[in-house]
């Protein structure tokens, strides 16, 4: 670059550019090579005599799964009873508020219950993935298992992937329950509709793709999620400091790409 061209800001942007859109490029494929070598690892690694730990699994889901319950119940009964309130009162303007149930149901079961549990996990548990995986390469713990013939995508991603395929929609399918029977009792104690018969009208209201459509959803969730995770941990620089960036970047790049992919699958799904 001259120092004609250096003064040039279309040129200095030009080339911020460029960069950014490589270095995104990158880390795209940074993410897609783990998701290939994690699958590898998961149905090959006992043939190449390093077999994924189920130990290491079970750690993982505990981690991400038992110990998120009660945040996950927390904010699923609050948005359930949200949805009922609103409902209830934008339903009232045109006295349909006996059809609340239907717009309860589809809202959680399809939407809130997958992505607020996507959102939860990203920042309780993809944030936790990254600062873990960053300061172990801070502290070359990485280089480490190279040198003692361990794979670290073995070791460090596989199990945290299924641990999250696994739980998350676990979660979103209690989040559906905690939801739907908050809303319940909040509708029962607003129109006096008693909780059998809110019940009948939910399950008569949804369909088993309804359902399939949030735990799709959810299983994308936890594999961006993981992703995301690993590669922003993978990626950490400057000690300290990086990890702290590394772990901060991964939540909004998780929470960004939930928020969008959702807003893709319901497009694709229902046209």
């Amino acid at each position: 670059m001259t120092p004609t061209d250096a003064r040039n800001p279309i040129v200095v942007t030009t080339e911020k550019v460029g960069r950014a859109a490589v270095a995104g490029v990158e880390e795209i494929g940074l993410g897609a090579m783990m998701v290939v070598e994690s699958f590898y690892w998961l149905i090959f690694g006992r043939r190449e005599k390093q077999a994924v730990r189920l130990g290491a699994i079970a750690e993982q889901c505990m981690a991400i799964g038992i110990q998120a319950v009660p945040i996950i119940a927390l904010l699923a009964a609050t948005i359930g009873m949200m949805l009922a309130i609103q409902g209830i009162h934008t339903l009232r303007i045109f006295g349909a508020e006996s059809r609340v149930t239907v717009g309860i149901s589809f809202s959680v079961v399809r939407e809130f219950a997958p992505l607020i549990t996507g959102i939860v996990i990203a920042g309780r548990s993809g944030s936790a993935l990254a600062a873990r995986i960053g300061t172990m390469k801070i502290n070359q713990e990485v280089d480490a298992l190279y040198v003692m013939g361990i794979n670290p995508v073995r070791f460090l991603v596989v199990p945290a992937m299924v641990a999250m395929v696994i739980m998350v929609p676990a979660l979103t399918l209690f989040s559906d329950f905690v939801g739907l029977f908050f809303a319940g009792v909040y509708v029962n104690l607003d129109l006096g509709i008693s909780l059998a018969a809110y019940m009948d009208q939910t399950i008569e209201l949804l369909s088993v793709d309804d359902l399939m459509h949030g735990l799709g959803k959810s299983v994308i969730f936890s594999i961006l999620i993981a992703v995301i995770g690993v590669v922003n941990g993978a990626s950490v620089q400057g000690g300290a400091e990086g990890v702290g960036k590394a772990t901060t970047r991964a939540v909004v790049q998780s929470i960004s790409a939930i928020i969008v992919t959702d807003m893709l699958f319901a497009f694709v799904v229902t046209r």
